[in-house]
């Protein structure tokens, strides 16, 4: 499903935010972890129901080798 999340590369380090885009959720991996897909870049991605939003880390948490 493509969501709008909080994508870590997008972060404004200026003003400190994190910056909305779209990524593709390809499945659950365990209790709140997820594998996400951003710019053809396969990671992991939590969901903050405090922030009602996913945060998808393409910056540390990308999967090699998913199979």
């Amino acid at each position: 499903m493509t969501v709008k999340a909080y994508i870590h590369s997008l972060k404004d380090h200026e003003h400190d935010r994190h910056m909305l885009g779209e990524a593709e959720i390809v499945n659950r991996i365990k209790d709140n972890l997820y594998l996400a897909e951003y710019n053809g870049v396969r990671c992991t991605a939590i969901f903050n129901p405090f922030a009602g939003a996913f945060f998808v880390d393409d910056v540390y948490g990308i999967v090699h080798n998913v199979g």
